[in-house]
């Protein structure tokens, strides 16, 4: 008989090995891999409350301002009573102003003035300021993979042991200067703080949270398959428990008919006549527009097992995806000329870590004569192909299966370098094939 698969207890069950390691285990560092949509964020609010009911104040490292603050008012939320810390900048608005309101967090641009509170929380470059204060017993590391080394070895110094939370499939630290002079060192500053972490302590225990509560079942086979070889995982939902449906019907458009394609299987590929063009294609941008203004027009609804009802997918539940900011800037002004606004538009980078009913996503290699570094990083695509909760949409022009195969790799070989797997090729190609049976043809 075959064993029915059980996401609730198969995640509850990594979760409590998680805690049960952090809270009594031995190591200095635990590590722990989370696909996207795992509850990584729930995972490191449980851990930071479970710590300090058990006693041991900590310490939470963040990578941006936006995430800190989100831990703060998930905290606050799960308990009012906790003494929280908001380590903050001495910039003039420092911190979302929905921290004034709460009453247990205590804000300061001074790790002294936090002293004693169960947890405080800042960004790592915040972190990396303080001085002359005792170390914390614990801390947590949120978004590790995303922390550059360098920025990990100025935060060591302040914490005994640590719990490393991060999504190994996203984007690898972000660095504005070139870092090829340090290419296959140990001490490589620009490699991921996990990355070093394991090279340097292989023994540290190895977590992973097994569950995608976010992607539906029509889209975490493909995505852990493409982008998590390695460390695959399940979606939280079965193939039914989440609909996405229509008000009006379809025109007959390009537009339309990849809509509907999407919501019947999950995925859609609007692909437009193949062509060399600029970056920010003008047809495709213009598609990309027309597939978000008919989303909305057609009275979009999603049902899922958070509602058995239908709730409209409104222009705040929608996203689109680019790999640059001129052509996230090109699609802004083009939803705007059709008069949509609400709609959350930006690069790969800024929307890591966001959730949506529905993603439009400008293909990395439409339209391109080359196939770069930057536009093959499996990163940037696994990014943009795992933000949906019910439908992804990817608009690309013809022939990029053709230009991969054409354009192998030029990057230089470095000794000492972890080659990367999947590589860029092999995901694009995985992802394009998948793709490849939900085609819709533009029709000028």
């Amino acid at each position: 008989m075959t064993a029915v698969f059980d996401p609730g207890a198969q995640a509850a069950r990594a979760t409590d090995a998680i805690l049960a390691d952090t809270l009594s285990g031995t190591s200095r560092g635990i590590v722990v891999d989370s696909p996207p949509g795992a509850g990584k964020s729930t995972l490191v609010v449980r851990a930071a409350l479970e710590l300090a009911a058990a006693g041991h104040p900590l310490m939470v490292v963040a990578q941006t301002n936006a995430q800190v603050d989100d831990l703060v008012v998930r905290l606050a939320e799960k308990d009012p009573g906790l003494p929280v810390g908001r380590l903050h900048s001495n910039d003039s608005d420092p911190y979302d102003k929905a921290l004034d309101g709460l009453a247990n967090v205590r804000k300061s641009a001074k790790a002294s003035d936090l002293a004693g509170l169960d947890v405080v929380i800042s960004t790592a470059a915040k972190w990396a300021h303080v001085k002359n204060v005792e170390p914390w017993g614990h801390a947590i590391v949120d978004e590790a993979y995303q922390m550059r080394s360098d920025a990990l070895l100025a935060v060591a110094g302040l914490f005994e042991r640590a719990l490393f939370v991060g999504d190994p499939g996203q984007l690898d630290p972000f660095s504005i200067v070139g870092a090829d002079q340090w290419a296959g060192l140990s001490y490589d500053p620009s490699a991921s703080a996990v990355s070093t972490l394991l090279a340097h302590n292989p023994q540290l225990p190895q977590h992973r949270l097994p569950v995608s509560w976010r992607l539906p079942a029509s889209a975490a086979p493909l995505v852990s398959d493409a982008f998590y070889p390695y460390t695959p995982f399940r979606s939280g939902t079965d193939h039914g428990d989440r609909r996405l449906s229509f008000g009006v019907a379809s025109d007959g458009s390009a537009p339309d008919r990849v809509l509907d394609e999407a919501a019947e299987s999950g995925w859609g590929l609007l692909e437009l006549p193949a062509r060399h063009t600029p970056r920010t294609d003008p047809e495709a941008v213009r598609a990309v527009a027309l597939v978000v203004r008919r989303l909305l027009d057609r009275g979009g609804a999603a049902t899922s097992e958070r509602s058995p009802d239908p709730v409209p997918v409104t222009a705040d539940r929608v996203a689109v995806g680019t790999a640059h900011r001129d052509q996230a800037a090109a699609v802004r002004a083009a939803l705007a000329e059709l008069g949509v606004t609400g709609v959350a538009v930006d690069t790969a980078n800024r929307l890591q870590g966001r959730e949506f009913d529905v993603t439009v996503v400008l293909h990395p290699l439409s339209g391109r004569p080359d196939a770069t570094a930057f536009h093959l990083e499996t990163g940037r695509l696994c990014v943009l192909a795992s933000r949906h909760r019910h439908a992804c949409i990817v608009v690309c022009r013809a022939g990029v299966a053709e230009l991969l195969d054409e354009h192998p790799s030029t990057e230089p070989v470095q000794l000492g370098v972890m080659v990367k797997f999947p590589d860029g090729w092999e995901a694009n190609h995985a992802v394009l094939a998948h793709l490849g049976e939900h085609r819709v043809r533009w029709e000028a």
